[in-house]
């Protein structure tokens, strides 16, 4: 329920944002050329290979190869925690150029949107990460229910972002 309540309230978001877009399209296509498009995209790769490391957690799991997952758990963490740091060195190049929540609707929206999804994958990491250490204990025939619904939350965090990426840094 928290999945679609969450990513609902990110649905309304995209629908502003597109109204927006709409009733100021130069202002829009100009602060979207100021976005890094090499952030957004290794942003991308991040979270699609963490992704793909929580399922094969979640797949190591379910196939009594137990001693894989907390490495590819492990593995996903670290990604969530590469994406974390690559988006603050992004803020940091806004900031810099003088760029922030109030210089205009678009920055507005790119900061609440991406600041959103960046607490999102801050919650998911620990998530993640708590994942990792638990799963050393895991044993053939344990019930994978936590995991199953850990990767859930992550692959909503991962679909938001694609969701978002082409939102902001590419629709022109």
């Amino acid at each position: 329920m928290f999945v679609y309540a969450d990513m609902a309230v990110f649905a309304l978001m995209f629908g502003c944002f597109m109204w927006d877009r709409h009733q100021a399209p130069a202002l829009f296509e100009a602060s979207r050329q100021a976005l890094n498009l090499d952030f957004g995209g290794i942003n991308t790769l991040i979270l699609l290979s963490s992704s793909m490391l929580v399922v094969l957690g979640v797949d190591a799991l379910k196939h009594g190869r137990a001693t894989l997952a907390p490495r590819f758990f492990g593995s996903a963490a670290a990604c969530g925690v590469a994406f974390i740091v690559s988006k603050i060195l992004e803020y940091g190049q806004k900031f810099d150029a003088g760029i922030g929540l109030t210089s205009n609707a678009f920055f507005q929206y790119y900061f609440i949107m991406t600041g959103l999804h960046l607490g999102h994958v801050a919650v998911g990491t620990v998530i993640i990460a708590v994942l990792a250490v638990k799963s050393r204990g895991a044993r053939a025939g344990d019930s994978i229910a936590l995991y199953e619904g850990g990767a859930t939350y992550w692959h909503m965090v991962d679909l938001l972002w694609v969701c978002i990426f082409p939102l902001l840094y590419l629709v022109r």
